[in-house]
């Protein structure tokens, strides 16, 4: 019997670690790309919202949004401090209407800012990308697309995000 229940929890182990992705990332060395978040939709799921014509973003971040954090992200908004790999991971999509409903509808970009201080310290210790449908980073210059607005959440480790009461 105690044979059978260590191999058991072996099997499960194994099964475990192959199968889940990992929710917490390493920090990233100076000149290294931000990731992709591979198994991001697994993380905790922050919040989600929708930008309609007439905000003020709308032409940048029009459509549903939805965030996630992983499990050093999600420490970070409770405590308010951000370890090296954080992660966070910005859905936007499309929108489609009919039939009374608002739906999902085409990726429209995977934002993601992933905290690795030593890596980018110009841009607050968090390094920026923005993946396409295709999967390519669409952001080239990180300052200017992303940390330019987020500098203003200083106080806030530069994250938008807050978890609800």
């Amino acid at each position: 019997m105690r044979t059978t229940t260590l191999i058991s929890l072996a099997a499960l182990a194994v099964v475990t670690t192959t199968t889940i992705p990992a929710c917490t990332s390493a920090a990233l060395r100076a000149g290294e790309p931000v990731p992709f978040p591979v198994g991001y939709r697994d993380w905790h799921h922050v919040k989600s919202m929708l930008i309609q014509p007439g905000h003020a973003l709308y032409d940048a971040f029009g459509g549903i949004h939805h965030v996630y954090a992983n499990a050093a992200a999600l420490a970070g908004l409770q405590t308010g401090s951000y370890a090296d790999g954080a992660v966070f991971a910005f859905d936007l999509l499309d929108v489609q209407t009919g039939d009374h409903a608002v739906q999902e509808g085409q990726r429209k970009v995977l934002g993601v800012m992933h905290r690795s201080a030593a890596a980018f310290p110009a841009t607050g210790g968090w390094g920026f990308a923005g993946f396409d449908a295709a999967g390519t980073d669409v952001v080239k210059d990180m300052r200017t697309q992303c940390f330019q607005c987020h500098e203003a959440r200083r106080d806030h480790g530069f994250v938008f995000s807050q978890l609800r009461p």
